[in-house]
């Protein structure tokens, strides 16, 4: 991560993009969003994992490490390629634009798209056939035959996780993967010209942001989920019985966020198979994403060191163990194979000794959260180090404004919550009115080299935009960059290509606030 200068950028997910059609997409939306980056007098875009959601609509729990959300993929572009009309469209725009109703969207939406797809199969011209088979012949054996299978299954099994689907489904019998790839051929090719359109997209997204010298930066979760396409396929990999139950899973002890700890549920890894192929899979996993991404985020990266193992029959993670992760040689592996990595590691947490020497052996960046520290006695800005990235806050936090007042779910106590108010005012001279804005000019004069706000702070937004609440399964992941939000949101790609002197997608009074101090503490962008 190391640059000349030190760097700002936002965090707002894909999804939490504006748009008419019900969930944020990697359009002209998502175009828009990287002049806005850069009227803010920034250069960087964190986002979330960008794989398929299932039940709880998580990015942290995919389908699959590989495939791209489908329903990121951008509408107007299907439109513009001639595979839907605006009239066939028309239904997805009555869906809210101030939040995700992913009941409401996914059948609407999955059902266009397979409309767009079965028309590109059968009426793509002579370019858009090779791209397609170029596309193929780079991804299909190596995941995505595989992730369509799982997907044809999961729809006739009902949705349901692959443990309970029929025995040599659940097996992986090779005459009945061969009987399904016959009898489900349009079904199967359907769901991969999907995933042609997600990266044919990405591809595009990709290359505007490089024109326009902005570092997308993205997300590895570090587990699995169980129900994904790549724990059925090497379920060796994992610490599961042959029937596809896990033997213990993965959570955190009681921290922070929870009295009882976090249980996952993930299956964990089967480490000592890992090291035994040597690291392969996990090779193939982080030369997609820094592929995809120009740098990227190891979710939970203490795990690698040493991770949190919980019973399978535990119903809090307060039961669990601490056991060894394959900490160097993993990475050894990693570096060998792809050289130095554009890595950053999620570090937040109580960290043992050995985790902290590991993540110093290895010289990646960490992690610095300021509602974690500017609120405690010990606080000083100093502590935060250059090889880090600050954050005002993570997606898994309250807003700032939502963590000032003590939002819904907040585990401090209201005298608690009184004091930090009285610390954060005294060390930044602000007032309740401007914390949020306070707050990012402590992170951007910190020492930090890269320097992260979510946009719901630049906002200055309450509770009712926060992103996740962590232990919690319900109203997650659901916010948007909706109308309401912000004044001069606009609805259409930007026309020109010159800098501009305020957003297309924020208030131009808080563009011009937020660039200001982004060129005080000698970030900018210019």
């Amino acid at each position: 991560m190391r640059s000349a200068t030190k760097q700002a950028g936002v965090c707002l997910h894909l999804s939490s993009l504006p748009g008419p059609y019900g969930i944020g997409e990697i359009g002209a939306h998502a175009r828009d969003f990287i002049h806005t980056i850069g009227a803010l007098g920034m250069r960087v875009w964190q986002f979330l994992p960008t794989g398929p959601v299932a039940y709880g609509n998580s990015p942290y729990q995919p389908l699959s490490i590989h495939a791209g959300n489908e329903m990121l993929i951008a509408i107007d572009g299907l439109i513009a390629d001639g595979m839907l009309t605006a009239e066939e469209v028309h239904p997805l725009t009555a869906l809210p634009h101030e939040y995700t109703d992913y009941s409401g969207l996914i059948p609407l939406k999955k059902k266009l798209l397979d409309l767009a797809a079965e028309r590109f199969l059968t009426s793509a011209g002579p370019a858009e056939q090779q791209a397609y088979a170029d596309f193929l012949a780079q991804h299909e054996q190596r995941w995505l035959h595989n992730y369509a299978l799982f997907r044809t299954l999961k729809t006739l099994h009902d949705e349901r996780a692959w443990p309970e689907w029929e025995p040599r489904y659940i097996h992986r019998e090779p005459a009945a993967l061969e009987q399904l790839t016959s009898n489900y051929a349009i079904e199967i090719a359907r769901i991969k010209v999907l995933q042609f359109f997600f990266f044919s997209q990405w591809t595009e997204l990709h290359d505007y942001a490089r024109q326009h010298d902005i570092t997308l930066f993205g997300d590895i979760p570090i587990y699995l989920a169980l129900d994904s396409a790549d724990a059925w396929a090497r379920p060796d990999l994992l610490e599961i019985d042959e029937d596809g139950r896990p033997l213990a899973v993965a959570g955190v002890p009681p921290d922070y966020f929870s009295a009882d700890g976090q249980l996952w549920g993930n299956p964990l890894y089967a480490w000592r198979r890992h090291a035994e192929t040597g690291f392969e899979w996990w090779i193939d996993r982080v030369r997609h994403a820094t592929t995809m991404m120009d740098l990227v985020r190891l979710d939970h990266f203490r795990g690698f060191e040493s991770y949190w193992s919980i019973p399978a029959s535990a119903t809090t993670a307060r039961d669990g163990k601490w056991l060894k992760g394959p900490a160097d040689s993993l990475f050894d592996a990693l570096k060998n194979a792809l050289g130095n990595l554009p890595l950053v590691a999620e570090d937040l947490g109580d960290l043992s000794d050995d985790v902290v020497a590991f993540l110093s052996r290895l010289g990646l960046p960490g992690m610095t959260v300021l509602q974690f520290m500017i609120g405690e006695d010990d606080f000083d800005v100093q502590q935060i180090q250059r090889n880090t990235v600050c954050y005002t806050g993570t997606h898994d936090n309250d807003t700032t404004v939502g963590w000032f007042l003590g939002g819904p779910g907040d585990v401090r106590s209201p005298q608690e919550i009184e004091d930090t108010q009285r610390l954060v005012l005294s060390r930044t001279g602000g007032t309740a009115s401007t914390v949020h804005l306070d707050l990012i000019r402590v992170a951007l004069n910190s020492a930090a080299e890269l320097c992260i706000i979510p946009m719901q702070d630049i906002l200055g937004l309450g509770s009712e935009a926060r992103m996740n609440t962590p232990g919690t399964t319900t109203n997650n992941w659901r916010w948007r960059l909706g109308d309401c939000r912000v004044t001069g949101v606009k609805h259409a790609a930007v026309q020109h290509e010159q800098d501009l002197d305020c957003s297309p997608q924020v208030d131009e009074a808080v563009c011009r606030t937020i660039r200001k101090m982004v060129a005080a503490s000698g970030r900018t962008a210019e």
